[in-house]
């Protein structure tokens, strides 16, 4: 190779500095981005709609989650949410976000409805783009341990409250299911939202309620899946190295969804079914007395069971879902922190009777999952850890809570007990509310 040749490939090399992202965005075209983004504030020429809220919001969520993901201990106990929800939350408190930023982001929320749009596409493809096998063999696996350790997690969370003064429906409706509701998107947002409809409270407050309990759950699921790694290190009777069942099938489900290249037009149709589906729940809600939000799920899994859709359009929901989640997440995220969630409300929120309650909550569903799964032929720590994903943040969680055990294999089990078991939770949670109040 000539020195001629040498220098020119130093010289196409990119520095270290310049090969950082933002997200999805290289450094040298965040940087601008955000100046822009800036002055527009600060000048008060940001417009107040869409495009100006998801400038803000897109902008500081890939920077938060960005940070979230590089601290030290943090990105280990779920940081890119804490980071998202908790630093707007605090800007608002403390009257540090632009009050430009602040109204651009309100009419993106809430008065264009973004949210109800991000959670049709992110609920109705998480269902839809599972595919029927996994789906239906995963969850017969993994019925037993996540209904047992659901049972046995609603009734030690309520008698622990009951220990420190809470009354059991409280601590059922806004600390146990918030944290295995299937995160915070999935879970927390249109569960939020079927709350305030039912019981005639603002939005925000209910979201304040549930929140921390959500993020403690998944910080304590993270540090028990990385102590179950420790135990099976121990005891290799135990340890099943990645593998679940012990008759050895596990392959039997294979990957949660092979890769399929995007198709704009199945994005489309996916945009469309996501749509039709949440309105089809608005429609149906005041003759049945559900929440638009849950009727969606319903329908969703009824199409998935009855295979009645074609497969390139549960594919199409998929890709859209996978769109919105990849680059949207942190955006809503910190919406919510900056809207929902009351710094005051989140930090009083955090006592010992709270943390005891998420605590043995998250601590009784794993210990049920690992003494069933032993039970079924199971091994324990697989099946303990798959039962773990139940008290994650969706599919962040699942990745920190598979991560901190290097059971990354298990994805396709920790989606069933997130996705299926937490969209179970909500239908549940809100047919019970109409029962309770």
């Amino acid at each position: 190779m000539t020195d001629t040749t040498i220098k020119l490939a130093e010289t196409t090399q990119p520095s270290a500095l310049a090969a950082l992202k933002i997200g999805p965005l290289p450094i040298t075209v965040y940087v601008p981005a955000a100046l822009v983004c800036a002055a527009a504030v600060y000048s008060g020429k940001l417009p107040n709609d869409a495009i100006g809220g998801l400038s803000v919001l897109m902008l500081l969520g890939f920077l938060l989650g960005k940070l979230g993901q590089i601290i030290p201990v943090l990105r280990r106990i779920g940081g890119t949410a804490i980071m998202c929800l908790f630093v707007p939350a605090a800007l608002v408190a403390y009257g540090l976000m632009p009050e430009t930023a602040l109204k651009a982001i309100a009419t993106t929320f809430r008065t264009a409805n973004f949210q109800y749009f991000f959670i049709a596409c992110l609920v109705a493809g998480s269902i839809l783009g599972m595919p029927h096998r996994v789906l239906v063999q995963g969850f017969l696996r993994m019925f037993v341990p996540l209904l047992v350790g659901t049972l046995s997690a609603i009734a030690i969370g309520v008698t622990v409250g009951l220990l420190f003064g809470h009354s059991p429906k409280e601590t059922f409706f806004f600390v146990i299911i918030p944290i295995i509701g299937g995160g915070l998107a999935e879970g927390v947002l249109p569960l939020s939202i079927a709350y305030s409809e039912m019981l005639h409270r603002p939005q925000a407050d209910l979201v304040a309620q549930m929140v921390p309990a959500a993020l403690l759950g998944n910080v304590v699921a993270i540090v028990a899946a990385g102590l179950l790694a420790r135990l099976a290190e121990k005891r290799r009777d135990l340890n099943g190295q990645g593998m679940l069942v012990k008759t050895g099938d596990d392959d039997i489900l294979g990957p949660a969804r092979s890769d399929h290249p995007i198709d704009l037009g199945l994005l489309g149709a996916g945009i469309v079914l996501s749509c039709v589906l949440f309105v089809l729940g608005m429609v149906l809600a005041p003759y049945t007395g559900i929440p638009g939000p849950i009727l969606m799920i319903i329908a969703a899994v009824a199409l998935k069971l009855t295979k009645l859709l074609p497969a390139e359009m549960e594919l199409g929901a998929y890709q859209i879902n996978k769109f919105m989640s990849t680059n949207l997440t942190f955006a809503i995220l910190v919406a919510m922190g900056t809207l929902l969630v009351s710094w005051q409300q989140l930090v009083a929120s955090f006592n010992p009777g709270y943390i005891a309650i998420c605590t043995t909550t998250v601590l009784a569903m794993i210990a049920s999952g690992f003494f069933v799964g032993k039970w079924l032929n199971m091994y324990p720590v697989e099946a303990a850890i798959v039962t773990a994903c139940h008290s994650g943040l969706g599919g962040t969680g699942d990745v920190a809570i598979l991560g901190a055990a290097d059971r990354m294999g298990l994805m396709a089990f920790a989606q069933i007990a997130t996705r299926v078991g937490g969209a179970i939770m909500i239908v549940t949670a809100t047919l019970a509310m109409k029962i309770a109040y």
